[in-house]
């Protein structure tokens, strides 16, 4: 790794590294606060999955209990002549979201009332499997929204965190050991000037 810039120990060179170590320290600080942001969020939406998850998964149980149940007392034949042409459970809409500059999909889905369908040869339990399949779609919507969500915020935290590495262990340092090489040039350089006419005004 490179231990300093080059450029010439100039006093034109030592305003504008500072200049530029300024904007590089508080670019820095706006990364960090980032970073800190990403971390807070991606918590949250961590948080959020994991219930959506327990919920989703017992949503799920419930709906292919009933289905069992569903299937026991109709035959799979009949359900498959049942499903052609069955009314839609759910409407849903997708929208783009942002957050934190993070783009990802945000579900909008509600379940709908439940359609009637021919009651010959049907059962109770036919409408209580429609409900619970609607709620378990419903339910993993969210549950996929969130699962995107997460991953898109931890793939910026971690974008984040490497740019925040690289100014506070790399870049940042460079400057800094540049500005004080070019700045004890300039001592030194004094120095010899100021060395140099005192050799004159001796020698006068």
């Amino acid at each position: 790794m490179q231990e300093r810039l080059n450029v010439p120990p100039t006093k034109s060179s030592l305003l504008d590294l500072k200049r530029r170590l300024l904007f590089l320290n508080e670019g820095y600080r706006l990364l960090e606060r980032k970073r800190e942001l990403l971390t807070r969020l991606v918590y949250e939406k961590l948080k959020e999955y994991r219930l959506l998850n327990k919920s989703t998964r017992e949503t799920m149980s419930e709906a292919y209990r009933w289905l069992s149940i569903l299937q026991m007392r109709m035959g799979s034949f009949r359900l498959q002549q049942l499903s052609v042409g069955m009314p839609e459970a759910i409407e849903a809409k997708v929208l783009p979201r942002s957050n934190m500059s993070v783009q990802y999909p945000s579900v909008e889905i509600r379940k709908l009332p439940l359609q009637p369908v021919g009651i010959l040869g049907t059962d109770a339990s036919l409408d209580e499997t429609r409900s619970s399949f609607a709620d378990m779609l419903v339910k993993a919507a969210n549950l996929a929204e969130v699962e995107t969500a997460l991953g898109r915020l931890l793939e910026e935290q971690r974008k984040t965190q490497k740019r925040v590495n690289a100014l506070k262990y790399n870049v940042i340092p460079r400057f800094e050991r540049t500005i004080k090489y070019v700045e004890s040039s300039l001592e030194e350089e004094e120095r010899n000037n100021l060395f140099q006419l005192k050799l004159l005004s001796q020698q006068s």
